[in-house]
């Protein structure tokens, strides 16, 4: 059976369960112990030397990075396709993810960092939060225009660009940003929850977060390091967010990638 690394909140993963419950396919998920920390090892580290979620374990086949593991299921299961025939219509929708896995990830994931790990002073996360607004009220549009008339991202069937934006838009709203109602994106962000296989990981975000209340004093403890990689440090530096990362490297509140040697 397909084994499923992951986090309940991780969009990288909900993407992967999303497909895998698209294809019909039967997986079990487990969480890497102290995830969280940056500690983990095991089957987990093995198959993924950055100790990111998700990672996907088939027989002898290890995988990491939700676009790799989407194409594996994609190569592996064709049926029914993800991808649309066309060329250029499969770049779009690899395009589409591809903003959404870096530009849009950051925005929510920082906001994670505002909303539960209370990251930085009242007057700091002000200030961040307004630039995530004004942020993903760009995307927004950009999405609009790239959804245009169509049912689907993909055209007129549900496929790999909607599972790509669908968990980004659920972290979004979580945090109070949501379409404009009446909107074509807004009609697609309904229609794209009522699938079954959307609906389900929604649900399993959901009640994570019930755990995360108590995040953020593990954080103050220091027994909580976020990974801050590429696109999310960029993002927090330029949103205002400097003292915040000079604050956690000082107290070893966050954590880079360090262990692809080790």
């Amino acid at each position: 059976m397909i084994k499923l690394y992951e986090h309940p909140l991780s969009p990288y993963a909900q993407k992967v369960k999303i497909a895998l419950r698209e294809k019909g396919l039967t997986f079990k998920v487990a969480m890497p112990e102290g995830i969280g920390a940056g500690s983990t090892g095991g089957a987990f580290a093995e198959a993924a030397p950055r100790r990111e979620v998700p990672a996907l374990i088939d027989g002898d086949v290890a995988l990491f990075d939700s676009t790799i593991i989407l194409e594996y299921i994609e190569d592996k299961w064709p049926e029914p396709p993800l991808l649309p025939a066309d060329p250029a219509e499969r770049a779009k929708c690899r395009m589409i993810e591809d903003v959404m896995d870096t530009h849009f990830e950051a925005i929510t994931w920082g906001l994670g960092e505002l909303h539960h790990f209370k990251r930085g002073d009242e007057t700091s996360r002000a200030r961040i939060e307004a630039a995530a607004a004004m942020q993903i009220a760009g995307f927004f549009a950009w999405l609009s225009d790239q959804l245009g008339d169509a049912g689907w991202f993909t055209g007129d069937t549900f496929g790999w660009a909607d599972l790509s934006v669908a968990p980004y838009l659920n972290g979004a709203t979580g945090f109070g940003y949501a379409p404009e109602p009446g909107s074509p994106l807004a009609e697609w962000h309904a229609r794209v929850n009522a699938r079954e296989s959307v609906r389900l990981t929604a649900e399993e975000a959901v009640a994570s977060i019930e755990g995360m209340q108590m995040v953020s004093a593990a954080v103050e403890a220091g027994l909580f390091r976020r990974h801050y990689r590429d696109h999310r440090l960029e993002w927090m530096i330029r949103s205002g967010g400097l003292e915040i990362v000079r604050d956690g490297i000082e107290r070893n509140t966050i954590r880079f990638t360090d262990h692809w040697d080790n």
